[in-house]
């Protein structure tokens, strides 16, 4: 699945266009590495996304097409949530 895809299905970020923004702009990594929004993302796999002031690292559970609001969270588990400081 791709990542801009996965971001808003499992409502890490709202909008699949923002989702491809934050991810052109260089602030998501998977596994370690600098993602594009066209990157594939896949069970098992570690990101983060940096947020403003935030660093939130998340473990990538399931993949679904789309999914009800109830069942979005289902799709990661939070790992750590960090502030950056400045």
């Amino acid at each position: 699945m791709r990542l801009d895809k996965f971001l808003k299905v499992s409502r890490l970020i709202k909008r699949r266009t923002l989702a491809k923004e934050v991810a052109d702009q260089g602030r998501i990594s998977i596994n370690g590495i600098t993602a594009k929004a066209s990157s594939n993302v896949k069970v098992g796999d570690e990101m983060e996304v940096r947020f403003g002031q935030k660093l939130v690292k998340v473990k990538i559970e399931k993949l679904q097409e789309s999914s009800r609001k109830e069942e979005a969270a289902d799709m990661y588990t939070i790992l750590s949530e960090d502030r950056i400081p400045e």
